[in-house]
């Protein structure tokens, strides 16, 4: 528990510091192409980057998403870790004025960032709620669509997330996300480092035990849409790697 407290803390103050610098990344190519060159080489077309507000691009993720997950008008969605808010003003736009965008995230000035961004660009079908994703401050049953960008694997329990995720998401719903999965055998100086952690490495699991966490959690039809080699500079020359994965799994009646 203790540990978990720590990681908790390290994750914040990382992205706290991001949300006041406007810009960051991952370990990999971090601070040195801009956040829309980061967006782009991760699935975020420039029509997509031009349609919402820029301060929201921080040049974080894995993957788009929204792109996965063939969102209607209408449909209710639940950003996990849904930082300065790129991903749920995109969702925002495909849901339209009668449908509804819940990000949440456990640092509050991505919080406040997002929130700020949302009031000045006039979006109404937008919320963003403090809170963790292992705890989720959302009603039983509430959501159509979960949506998470390379957030899951900061989590320290993800078995709870996954659990957490199928209780808000409504029967017929489905889970959407883009992360981090390892593969092979990462050095234990790297799993044991806190600061790897927030950097969305050490706590990325096992591609495998990562499918099989959201199974155990009660979704069907678990799999991965795409993938691709994560390239972070932490891990040239090692054995194990880091693979970007898109997943979709379904809540079913």
């Amino acid at each position: 528990m203790k540990e978990e407290q720590e990681i908790k803390k390290q994750v914040k103050k990382r992205y706290s510091k991001i949300a006041q610098n406007g810009q960051s990344c991952c370990a990999s190519t971090c601070c040195t192409p801009s956040a829309t060159d980061i967006a782009q080489k991760i699935g975020y077309s420039k029509k997509d980057l031009k349609s919402i507000p820029q301060t929201s691009n921080m040049g974080l993720g894995c993957g788009n998403p929204v792109a996965l997950a063939g969102l209607k008008k209408g449909e209710v969605v639940l950003d996990l870790g849904s930082g300065g808010g790129l991903d749920a003003f995109l969702a925002a736009k495909k849901v339209g004025i009668h449908g509804k965008v819940i990000g949440v995230d456990m640092t509050e000035a991505m919080i406040k960032k997002a929130t700020s961004t949302s009031v000045q660009h006039g979006y109404k079908n937008v919320e963003f709620r403090l809170g963790e994703i292992e705890d989720l401050p959302v009603d039983d049953n509430s959501v159509d669509v979960i949506i998470s960008n390379c957030v899951i694997n900061l989590a320290p329990d993800k078995e709870k997330v996954f659990q957490e995720a199928y209780r808000v998401l409504k029967t017929g719903g489905r889970l959407c996300v883009s992360d981090l999965v390892t593969e092979g055998t990462l050095p234990d100086n790297i799993r044991k480092s806190i600061d790897a952690w927030a950097s969305c490495i050490a706590g990325a699991l096992d591609k495998t035990q990562y499918l099989t966490t959201i199974s155990a959690a009660g979704f069907k039809n678990v799999k991965i849409i795409s993938e691709s080699i994560y390239d972070l500079d932490a891990l040239q020359g090692l054995t194990g790697k880091i693979t970007s994965v898109q997943v979709e799994a379904h809540k079913e009646n």
